[in-house]
């Protein structure tokens, strides 16, 4: 099974006293053993260091440490999906005659990436903001 994760459900995974965690790491395992294709969007990456470097956690994960964590945990196991420029103006395009504005285009670009990577699964815990950019998603989009 072909599986995209977006930043909810990777973070939840990665840090252990997430409220998610139970729900997300089974995922990030299955992929670790092989057992699904992990795939992420070049976009996720970015939200992943940002998110891992603000986290309120004592001790805070320095620059280091979360790329560290990235690499080891999600680089190491994920097929990384490369949106292009064509796949932004498509972004750009799609958010503006579908009326929709703001922070919602960043869930646009992991659909963007999901779509490209045809994957059977996209995993976050914010289904409602990714089915209104992809409404037409049927059962892809899913919580864990």
């Amino acid at each position: 099974m072909k599986v995209m994760a977006d930043t909810s459900v990777l973070i939840a995974a990665m840090v252990e006293s997430h409220p998610g965690h139970e729900r997300a790491f089974p995922w990030l395992r299955q992929a670790k053993r092989k057992q699904v294709d992990l795939f992420v969007s070049t976009h996720t990456l970015a939200e992943l260091y940002a998110v891992l470097t603000t986290l309120p956690v004592q001790p805070r994960l320095s620059p280091d440490i979360a790329r560290r964590l990235i690499r080891e945990d999600i680089e190491s196991v994920a097929r990384i999906v490369d949106l292009r420029g064509e796949d932004y103006r498509q972004v750009l395009d799609d958010m503006s005659d579908s009326g929709l504005s703001g922070g919602v285009i960043y869930d646009a670009l992991v659909v963007r990436a999901a779509r490209k990577a045809k994957v059977d699964r996209l995993l976050t815990f914010n289904v409602a903001d990714f089915q209104r950019v992809w409404p037409d998603s049927g059962k892809i989009i899913q919580a864990p």
